[in-house]
């Protein structure tokens, strides 16, 4: 974390007791966890159990119906628009597909935080534009349009989009989805090398299990809006609650999910 940034608590994100519903569905049940800056956090679980609202609540967009949600010592709901925004200058996203723009090459695309929010220098942004291509491996692509590469290297420009701030947070949706095993790995790794380098909380949402086994710090598996647990992958790997066996073992599923 960059250290102008000191927090007063240990923990860059935190949720008490969150709860959200959309009309009468309520996705997120009293959802209560923490994460500590610089650890790297993975959220398993169920389609549709609230993984991604999780993330967008941390984001700040949405709010949530009860509860706290809190943001390198910021409650998100209680900012006004002028804060919320500089807050999510600190909050890197990197969405499942991309978002991309194809009319603008990569390095245009991960220019645009900078650029949109002013104040930096043209010199300047070339410079970290340059720096976030490098630390994904694409110095040479910089010029091709989203259109022109593979979906892997869509995917390393839209993680330097996401970096180029320098956040303090960084959130994954989704990040491996849609790629070979080969290339799951390398976005695996990548997640890992820049949580370590940048020091920053990396929270992920994903269905690729093995990944989250291989560089989790923690792992939490949520269902029906609540973590049923939170440990390390070698204690959700030995987990004993039939859900997370079900999980991990596919082909008995039934027995939990009908």
């Amino acid at each position: 974390m960059s250290s102008e940034h000191k927090l007063d608590s240990p923990f860059a994100v935190s949720f008490d007791n969150v709860v959200k519903t959309f009309g009468d569905r309520r996705i997120l049940n009293g959802q209560t966890f923490s994460v500590k800056a610089g650890e790297l956090f993975v959220i398993i679980g169920p389609s549709g159990t609230g993984k991604s609202v999780t993330l967008k609540l941390i984001a700040g967009l949405l709010r949530p119906s009860a509860g706290t949600v809190k943001v390198l010592d910021q409650e998100v709901a209680a900012l006004s628009p002028q804060k919320l925004s500089a807050l999510r200058r600190r909050v890197g996203l990197l969405f499942q597909g991309g978002a991309l723009l194809g009319w603008k090459t990569l390095a245009e695309n991960i220019a645009l935080p900078l650029a949109e929010h002013g104040g930096v220098s043209r010199a300047e942004i070339d410079r970290r534009v340059t720096e976030a291509l490098a630390e994904v491996g694409l110095q040479e692509a910089g010029a091709l349009y989203p259109s022109e590469v593979s979906g892997g290297m869509l995917k390393r420009a839209a993680f330097a989009r996401a970096i180029i701030e320098n956040p303090d947070v960084l959130l994954f949706d989704e990040p491996t989805s849609g790629l070979d095993p080969v290339m799951a790995f390398t976005i695996d790794s990548l997640i890992r090398k820049i949580n370590r380098s940048h020091h920053a909380a990396c929270i992920v949402v994903t269905h690729d299990l093995v990944g989250a086994l291989r560089y989790a710090d923690r792992i939490g598996f949520l269902k029906n809006g609540q973590f049923l647990t939170i440990g390390t992958p070698e204690e959700i790997m030995h987990s004993e609650l039939p859900e997370v066996k079900a999980f991990l073992n596919p082909e008995h599923s039934e027995v939990v999910y009908g």
